[in-house]
């Protein structure tokens, strides 16, 4: 896949700001350094990227050693070896002609947990899982991602973007995390509009979301839907129950089995829902979970943000068949 090089000046991004900051040491030169350019980067992005680490000095000698060769158009994605303070000519040059360095992929799916994330780590990497929780948790990564700062007791849950990644060697937790989060920059919030998908949300069906709370129902979404636009519909039962429309009228519980799935790890009985305390049991908190539930696919969140117009208030879905009902006694109908 080649990337094409936006020249953006200044990247206006109104949701979630992207912060980028320089250290102003002084930088030996002839340095190895290892970068990642996340799939469908753009060239803002990639040039911070290069002078961030170092490998150019300035970012506009990149960009007129990309106009010099003509390369707007034939950058590639993947992981790279670099030198710091590079000329920037030969570090184009290699970006045209596509990754220099081979590893081992890690693949991490959708609707996973951190905790699921960390154990895939540790079956590929060998990193050990409680190390790798213990790194995301320790760590301020709203430093260097500002996305981050609404973010409930600094979790990353929601944010380890799903994606296939490749890493030289064994990478450490820090490095698999910061190209999660990196990716989920690229593919979540420079890709979707949360502007105008939450104006349309609000003005839809009377609930106000902020972004954080958006990817929180879309980790929700992931879970009880099974393809676009299924999610869709999934997406507007939740928002109508929230607003509080018929049999949910003044009681907005999201009644998810998926939120009560987080804490059990498994599957969710009757007396679960009963007898579980915890702010992650949707059938007895109102509202939505303290933090997503899992890090949801850019499909889920995409159909999060586009629900489909309803006024349904419950679903059964199943991998064969799927019903939506605007009331209960529809609802159980639906599955006797």
């Amino acid at each position: 896949m080649l990337i094409a090089i936006a020249v953006v000046a200044v990247a206006a991004v109104f949701v979630f700001p992207r912060v980028f900051g320089g250290s102003g040491e002084a930088i030996e030169a002839g340095q190895p350094v290892n970068i990642v350019i996340p799939e469908g980067a753009t060239g803002d992005v990639i040039a911070q990227t290069l002078v961030e680490n170092h490998v150019v000095e300035d970012a506009g000698e990149y960009y007129a050693a990309v106009k010099k060769l003509g390369a707007e158009m034939q950058l590639k994605p993947g992981e790279y070896r670099f030198e710091t303070l590079q000329d920037p000519i030969s570090v184009v040059k290699q970006l045209v002609a596509g990754p220099n360095v081979e590893g081992v992929k890690l693949t991490v799916p959708e609707g996973k947990t951190v905790a699921q994330t960390a154990r895939i780590v540790e079956e590929v990497y060998g990193i050990p899982a409680d190390d790798f929780i213990a790194q995301a948790k320790a760590s301020n990564y709203v430093a260097d991602f500002a996305f981050l700062s609404e973010a409930a007791d600094d979790s990353l849950e929601g944010f380890l973007f799903p994606k296939t990644y490749t890493f030289q060697g064994t990478p450490t937790a820090d490095q698999i995390i910061r190209a999660m989060l990196g990716q989920f920059q690229v593919d979540v919030l420079d890709a979707l509009d949360f502007n105008a998908g939450l104006a349309s949300i609000k003005a839809r069906f009377g609930v106000e979301l902020t972004a954080y709370q958006l990817l929180d129902l879309a980790s929700i979404v992931e879970r009880e839907g099974l393809h676009a636009e299924q999610r869709s519909h999934v997406a507007s039962v939740f928002l109508n129950r929230l607003a509080g429309k018929g049999d949910f009228a003044g009681r907005p519980y999201l009644q998810s089995d998926a939120t009560l799935m987080y804490v059990t790890g498994g599957e969710v009985t009757a007396n679960d829902i009963q007898t579980i305390d915890s702010p992650y049991n949707s059938y007895k908190n109102a509202g939505l979970p303290p933090t997503p539930i899992c890090s949801p696919s850019a499909e889920a969140i995409s159909a999060t943000l586009d629900p489909t117009d309803s006024n349904d208030l419950y679903f059964f879905i199943t991998q064969d068949e799927e019903f939506f009902s605007e009331t209960y006694d529809d609802h159980q109908k639906s599955w006797e």
